[in-house]
């Protein structure tokens, strides 16, 4: 990287980082709009000192990498948070309830809410790879060994992962304190709800515990509003490095399938999203959408929910109205099974393999899909190389060889980066929408602070 252009970035880096800190301290602007801000100006960036259309030929050499250690930070301080927020939450929700009969009904909901949203999630996806076609005249001739051979080894150690019984059985945590330290998330959501038991039933003897707990999760709820005020520092460096390694030359390439998810992505959060909070919830949709600003914006950014998880309680908890207990348990299990962006996002690529293969699919493929999707995304968190994995395993369902998958999935790699951050937004917005739905059955959401309160 030359020196002139690292000088002119960090110039420009600190002339935005001042603004943004005059904005929040001086003009008292909103923590979502100087998020944006952030967003925007962070690709821009990205854009110019990335090498513009094509990226950066060298990403370590890349100007923008050289600030990535601020993203870095600033989702290492969100990570920080996931595990004490997760389990003084939810075990002060627990403990909240009095009665954990309520759990039950609580988390059926949740769960059949989050299987009703994925199957609609792949049938929209499915319905927009049918419309755009994006595999037709596809040059697969043009995917390098070399991105072949990265993908297979990656596909050789996601099939090394465990089968869906055994990580139903290691939800039950062996020792509960490893799976702290592990960040072990649907093992701590078991814990936390099986402690949370155990102090209700103490009575009297357990209620120093109790108000421990509940003391315990507002001082991690505050510490997640100090973090949170860094978002716009964190947001400007991760999408100035994304932007400038990944380039927008490769949207030229897959543009049809950009499209075709970006679409799809966006009818499913505006339509399926919108009819519960405005059908279910009977209230107003922009203001669900105000109300999650930050948590969308730092999903998009670090195409993450687990580490958006902090961001996503906070808003819908503070912004959404929804109470602790309901957000502390349906957040957290969503960020670990709800994957719709992911279900519409194999849908698409399903069509795009079998388009661009010539391979033919009837309305049973259709069904068989949209039931494979909405079945295996509920188990693949947490598995590494997930997203490959579960591409592969939907293809063979309609014939697609292994061979011919990883041919796939090696044209749609390098470009996986951008649309996982859009999909992950698609989860996000789920989650939070399905928190909401709950928390309505269940009498916890504040109707008042939705309305009144949506954009802190």
């Amino acid at each position: 990287m030359s020196n002139l252009a690292l000088w002119g970035y960090w110039f420009t880096t600190f002339a935005l980082f001042a603004v943004l800190f005059i904005m929040w301290r001086r003009l008292k602007m909103k923590l979502w709009a100087r998020v944006l801000v952030g967003l925007v100006f962070g690709g821009i960036a990205g854009f110019i000192f990335g090498g513009g259309v094509a990226g950066c030929a060298d990403q370590v050499a890349c100007v923008p990498a050289s600030s990535k250690f601020i993203g870095d930070m600033f989702v290492r301080l969100i990570r920080m948070l996931v595990v004490p927020l997760i389990f003084t939450t939810l075990v002060a929700g627990v403990i909240s309830m009095g009665d954990p009969k309520r759990l039950g009904s609580l988390g059926g909901r949740a769960l059949g809410l989050y299987a009703i949203t994925s199957f609609m999630a792949v049938t929209v996806g499915l319905v927009f790879g049918t419309l755009f076609r994006p595999g037709n005249g596809m040059d697969l001739s043009k995917v390098s060994s070399g991105a072949v051979e990265n993908v297979k080894s990656q596909l050789d150690i996601a099939s090394g992962a465990s089968s869906l019984t055994d990580r139903l059985v290691a939800i039950i945590p062996e020792n509960p304190v490893a799976a702290l330290a592990n960040t072990d998330v649907l093992s701590i959501i078991f814990w936390a709800i099986i402690f949370g038991v155990g102090v209700l039933m103490s009575g009297e003897v357990g209620k120093p515990i109790a108000r421990l707990m509940g003391s315990a999760a507002e001082a991690v709820l505050k510490v997640t509003e100090i973090v949170m005020e860094l978002a716009p520092y964190g947001v400007y460096a991760l999408i100035a490095w994304v932007i400038s390694t990944q380039g927008l030359g490769i949207l030229t390439n897959l543009g049809m399938l950009a499209l075709a998810c970006f679409l799809a992505f966006l009818i499913h959060a505006l339509l399926v999203y919108g009819s519960i909070i405005k059908g279910i919830v009977l209230l107003p949709v922009l203001r669900f959408y105000e109300g999650i600003v930050d948590a969308n914006a730092v999903a998009f950014s670090t195409a993450s929910s687990n580490a958006t998880l902090p961001v996503t309680i906070a808003n819908v908890s503070d912004n959404l109205g929804v109470k602790k207990v309901v957000a502390g348990s349906v957040l957290p299990l969503g960020a670990t099974i709800n994957m719709d962006g992911t279900a519409i996002y194999l849908g698409i690529i399903t069509l795009f393999a079998s388009q661009a293969l010539g391979i033919p699919m009837g309305f049973a493929d259709y069904i068989l899909v949209a039931i494979t999707v909405t079945l295996a995304s509920v188990g693949t968190a947490g598995i590494p190389s997930a997203s490959l994995l579960l591409a592969a395993t939907v293809f063979n369902v309609i014939g697609i060889s292994a061979e011919q998958s990883v041919i796939i999935i090696a044209l749609i790699f390098p470009f996986d980066r951008i649309l996982d951050m859009m999909r992950t937004t698609v989860n996000v917005s789920g989650d939070a929408a399905v928190a909401v739905a709950v928390a309505n059955w269940e009498g916890s959401l504040d109707r008042d602070i939705f309305i009144a309160k949506s954009v802190q």
